[in-house]
């Protein structure tokens, strides 16, 4: 590069290389094993997931959790727990993204913003199945390493290697805005 001469040093280190995001929504069937009356609550618990870079544009997100549903059947007179569990993929695309990394080893970091969770949970229109509406979002992030180019001061005139060289004295804009008057003489 035309632009390393002396003054510049170009130092090889790890950083973000890419950044994306991808929020889902997704409608399971669970069947239970009674026909449900009602349904009494739904949660999601135990979410795994792991990540990995896919290709140049996008990183892969493979998990699952359970769905639990807590319904009556037999016209309300008794009560059920089904719990499925669910596997998924999401593929989330880079939007930010360095061309510039000088290895193909990366790390990927992932993590959830928004758990999988239950937005609707009710019978389906035959009464056979129970239909879950839920939603997850991740973001993730690609490291790499990179180059990066920094301008070295020969001469150290930028240089402040002392916290007594840093000027902490009270300018008189500082002090227009004090009111002399804040504390009230109590006699």
């Amino acid at each position: 590069m035309s632009f390393l001469k002396k003054e510049y040093r170009e130092i090889i280190t790890k950083a973000v290389c890419g950044k994306g995001k991808k929020f889902t929504n997704e409608t399971h069937s669970v069947t239970p094993s009674h026909r449900p009356t009602s349904i009494l609550g739904c949660w999601i618990i135990n979410h795994r997931y792991h990540s990995k870079k896919k290709s140049e544009d996008s990183v892969e997100v493979n998990g699952s959790y359970d769905i639990n549903i807590w319904y009556s059947y037999h016209d309300n007179t008794k009560t059920e727990v089904v719990t499925e569990r669910v596997q998924y993929r999401d593929i989330v695309p880079l939007s930010i993204k360095d061309d510039h990394s000088i290895s193909n080893d990366f790390d990927v970091v992932c993590k959830a913003t928004q758990q999988p969770n239950c937005l609707e949970c009710e019978i389906s229109k035959k009464g056979d199945q129970i239909k879950v509406d839920t939603e997850r979002e991740f973001i993730v992030q690609v490291i790499g390493e990179t180059k990066v180019y920094v301008k070295v001061d020969p001469e150290g005139n930028n240089y402040v290697d002392d916290d007594d060289a840093w000027d902490f004295a009270v300018v008189d804009e500082e002090l227009e805005d004090v009111d002399p008057n804040f504390l009230k003489n109590k006699e």
